[in-house]
């Protein structure tokens, strides 16, 4: 497994993007470092983390077996991997927020960025950033964040943290390559926060209206019913408030 360590950086997702263009790098190559100065989450959102004390990294994946316009499958194995490396920790009340927050009992562990290099209508590499809360304790105005080490009331070693994890990514991009998509789907909705359950959700213009999440459309929209009609929502069209 080829592991680039770095002390500090504004962000693994370019630093690996950068490096990826005059260097050979492996599939699944990783990136990861103690503390990037601009961590991003989607839509230009902040990742804030103490230095050292979690796991900040970014994954290559080569030709990813996924298909335009079906790349939310990116997010669906990565998440999927992230809940069964916190199972194997005893993390519980896992859940998938859509579209790219893992939660445990309501409250964030981890978040996921993805970034997609297309050429000629396909994706030829994709950059995974993924922050998972370790051994940070306080989250100072976040009071619906949590880390391994504050649930399970120990310190995570972030080495043997960290090839766990990318060994499920792994496996889990082997799995959709050879079984498709509906196995993973299925697992993912079984994951999915607040699914069949009414929920209170807010439109850009602050409108707020009664919902049940129904599931997660190929392409990445959240279906959800409403009184009249199921309607899917966008990145940033919704917003779920818990």
């Amino acid at each position: 497994m080829q592991i680039i360590k770095l002390n500090a950086i504004d962000s693994t997702n370019n630093y690996l993007k950068q490096l990826l263009m005059d260097t050979a790098l492996e599939d699944f190559c990783v990136v990861t470092t103690k503390y990037q100065s601009k961590g991003k989450g989607q839509i230009g959102a902040e990742w804030m983390s103490e230095k050292g004390k979690n796991l900040i990294f970014s994954v290559l994946k080569k030709n990813p077996p996924v298909k335009l316009p079906r790349q939310f499958h990116l997010n669906i194995l990565v998440s999927l991997s992230i809940v069964k490396t916190l199972e194997h920790y005893s993390i519980r009340k896992l859940a998938i927020k859509w579209p790219n927050d893992i939660l445990s009992d309501h409250h964030k562990i981890s978040g996921i960025l993805i970034e997609n290099q297309i050429k000629s209508n396909r994706i030829d590499f994709s950059v995974i950033g993924i922050g998972l809360n370790v051994n940070q304790e306080l989250f100072k105005g976040l009071p619906k964040v949590s880390s391994m080490k504050s649930i399970l009331g120990m310190p995570i070693n972030k080495d043997e943290l960290l090839h766990k994890l990318i060994k499920n990514i792994q496996i889990y991009f082997k799995l959709f390559s050879e079984k498709g998509e509906d196995i993973v789907n299925a697992e993912y909705e079984s994951y999915l926060f607040r699914k069949d359950k009414p929920s209170t959700f807010e439109l850009p213009d602050q409108t707020l209206f009664t919902g049940i999440i129904r599931g997660v459309t190929d392409a990445g929209k959240l279906r959800v019913q409403m009184e009249d009609a199921t309607k899917e929502f966008d990145l940033k069209e919704v917003k779920l408030l818990y």
